[in-house]
């Protein structure tokens, strides 16, 4: 109950906040389609007679063959009005890597899966040079296509968010402080209510024309549970970061690095996560207005 206090007196103190509107003048209204990245990443490892150099010191001649390929949809219908901001976005990520060791049978394993579909409503109480400053709002589902292995369990996760938050920034494309209620529902019956403060960001630099770099991600700590179930996480950390050049018009490709870092109620350590490849992509934007 004293995290519940402390989620309660936080969201009390920034409430003048969104009730304080400065004098902005922001253009008119438009709807923009948003294609932040339809993308593949891929990375091949093929090793032929790998039985005849078992004892080679040449550890590239013995290793197993492995094919990792994962597909990528974000992308967001935006439209904004005056002081208002207003996203529709769809994340989809599924990857899977395939092992083929030469004298074993050949393995697959899940190494990405997640749908989240959010609505975001954000409102500039100030305008800094076009970086904007306001309360926000958000709503969102996220789930998977394929249940946890050996189970019948399918994440199922509802969150409603509320804080301040900065976006259309030149860099700073948004940033949020937020409080986040959240009700689990993975497990059937044994539904989980939590409490969480949160700190999420999307950030765009340009290092010179056809070449930008990217990051997006969020903090997420836990403060408070309606039950115990030791699979909950107590902190999560989830960041991506990319640099893309064009190929050809919306066309892109670049390394990219992807970092999970969380600990779960029930485990002592923490358990983490790093990619590091090479990603292609299409990126573009649509006036729809």
């Amino acid at each position: 109950m004293k995290n519940v206090r402390i989620v309660s007196l936080a969201c009390g103190l920034l409430m003048p906040f969104a009730a304080v509107a400065g004098d902005v003048d922001l253009d008119g209204k438009e709807w923009i389609l948003n294609i932040r990245r339809i993308g593949l990443d891929w990375s091949k490892t093929q090793v032929h007679n790998a039985g005849e150099y078992t004892n080679s010191p040449i550890s590239a001649l013995n290793t197993d063959s492995q094919d990792f390929i994962k597909g990528i949809f974000d992308t967001a219908l935006e439209y904004k009005h005056d002081r208002f901001n207003w996203d529709n976005s769809l994340f989809m990520e599924y990857g899977k890597t395939t092992l083929r060791p030469f004298d074993e049978p050949k393995t697959v394993n899940e190494n990405a899966d997640k749908i989240l579909a959010a609505s975001n409503l954000s409102y500039a109480c100030w305008d800094f040079e076009n970086l904007k400053f306001g309360p926000m709002t958000r709503l969102a589902y996220e789930t998977e296509f394929e249940p946890t292995p050996d189970t019948d369990n399918r994440l199922k996760i509802m969150r409603a968010f509320g804080g301040l938050s900065m976006f259309d920034g030149k860099i700073i494309k948004s940033l949020h402080l937020a409080a986040v209620y959240e009700y689990d529902f993975t497990y059937g019956h044994d539904q989980v209510s939590k409490l969480a403060a949160e700190i999420g960001w999307r950030l765009e630099y340009v290092v010179r024309d056809g070449v930008k770099m990217s990051t997006d991600g969020y903090y997420r700590e836990y403060l408070d549970y309606s039950r115990y179930v030791g699979t909950d996480l107590e902190r999560d950390l989830n960041m991506t970061a990319r640099l893309d050049t064009n190929l050809w018009g919306a066309f892109t490709m670049g390394p990219y690095l992807q970092y999970r870092l969380a600990k779960a109620r029930d485990a002592e350590h923490y358990g983490s996560n790093l990619t590091i490849g090479v990603s292609f992509n299409y990126i573009t934007k649509f006036g729809l207005r």
